[in-house]
């Protein structure tokens, strides 16, 4: 069997984390969290950030006691069992298959509303034709969408620091514990790229150095970037506008000195949305070659392509998916079911590194217990349609793993 190519170091690993967090979370995520906690959502994005950083110590010291393809999938499988490793790697697939169809939608509804799904569709292929290259070239691409993205942000903050101040209003919607909850849940939908760097397991040099290093770096910065961001959003977007402004940057922009550049937010968000489809659809692939290889989907999809170096049958797989839900559900829809899929996995993930030997782990397991208490804690404050969205979703995972093992005797 052809391998994967380890060409990736810590510099490339952290700019694949961040590409795959700095998306379109960092230009949307701010309205439907005021919605839920008004100002509020500043101390959400606390909790968010600290959930996440909890999930990525977990996910470090497995991916380096673990250094292959695959993520929690192979994690949860030597650690607890084959059933709970069939579960995260069922919720990941599931959970950021949707996330991709809901990168490629923001991408259209910002690019050209009125031709969203088209725009959608063609996304998703461009995305593919620069994978289909290889992980290398995907890095290359990254840190030039990056750079794209730093540069519109950089934009919203500076004309943040120039525009009329707003009252931050901390009594609008009413405060209260669920409604922080509800933010910090939503809010977490930005953060949960840093998995990607745990699934290239098999494609960074000395994993068991270059992983548990990258995590926390990626998370790091973005985390300090969606703080600076949140708190400009806040006070320059008025409090009853900002839980239905569908733009809340472009509005920052707009109210401030660099007023006549508002038109490139819209360019940038695109732009932001592309660079983690770039990095969330090889992530995908990567776990359905994992589990493929262990016959929990079909065995076909195990190939690794020798030229490329890459599992080119489950990527186009994962694309035809992804282009089927692009044109059958909404946007709202396909976060809802990502939401719950992908606490459900870092929930996973905590356990597992709970169950590590003690003489293999590299943080405290109280940081992994933390994490493990927090997932649940932001699951069962989302929404009741996404719990129950959800809850199919990895009904019928369970289902299918039920009918394999059946058939295969």
């Amino acid at each position: 069997m052809t391998g994967l190519r380890r060409s990736l170091g810590v510099a490339d690993a952290v700019v694949v984390g961040a590409g795959s967090m700095l998306g379109a979370g960092v230009f949307a995520v701010w309205g439907p969290a005021a919605d839920a906690a008004g100002a509020w959502l500043l101390i959400g994005l606390v909790i968010a950030g600290a959930v996440a950083l909890c999930n990525a110590t977990s996910s470090a010291q497995l991916a380096a006691r673990h250094p292959e393809s695959g993520g929690t999938y192979v994690y949860a499988r030597e650690e607890l069992s084959p059933f709970w490793g069939h579960m995260a790697g069922w919720g990941f697939v599931v959970g950021k298959t949707a996330s991709c169809a809901a990168m490629a939608l923001t991408a259209g509804a910002y690019i050209w509303p009125e031709r969203q799904v088209l725009v959608a569709n063609l996304a998703v292929v461009a995305v593919f034709a620069v994978n289909v290259g290889g992980l290398t070239r995907t890095v290359r691409v990254t840190r030039w969408l990056l750079v794209a993205t730093a540069v519109t942000l950089a934009l919203v903050m500076i004309s943040g620091a120039g525009a009329p101040r707003e009252a931050i209003s901390w009594s609008a919607p009413d405060p209260s514990f669920p409604g922080v909850l509800r933010s910090a849940g939503l809010i977490f939908f930005a953060f949960a790229g840093y998995a990607r760097i745990a699934t290239l397991g098999e494609e960074v040099r000395d994993p068991q150095r270059t992983i548990p290093r990258a995590i926390p770096r990626a998370l790091a910065l973005v985390l300090a970037i969606y703080a600076v961001v949140a708190l400009v959003v806040v006070a320059t977007v008025p409090a009853a506008t900002l839980p239905s402004d569908t733009a809340p940057l472009r509005t920052v922009i707009e109210s401030g000195a660099v007023s006549a550049l508002g038109p490139l937010v819209p360019v940038g968000a695109a732009i932001a949305c592309a660079g983690v489809l770039l990095n969330l659809l090889p992530g995908v692939s990567r776990t359905v070659l994992a589990m493929a290889r262990r016959h929990e989907l079909p065995s076909a999809l195990s190939l690794v392509d020798g030229r490329r170096a890459i599992p080119l049958r489950a990527e186009v797989t994962v694309v035809a998916v992804v282009l089927i839900l692009v044109n059958t559900i909404d946007l709202r829809s396909s976060i809802a079911v990502s939401g719950v899929a992908v606490l459900t996995y870092y929930a996973i993930t905590n356990a597992s590194a709970l169950a590590m030997p003690r003489e293999t782990r590299i943080w405290h397991p109280s940081i992994a217990v933390l994490g493990l208490v927090g997932c649940v804690t932001l699951t069962l404050a989302l929404p009741i349609e996404a719990l129950i969205g959800g809850a199919i979703s990895l009904a019928a995972g369970v289902l299918a793993r039920a009918i394999t093992r059946r058939e295969n005797g």
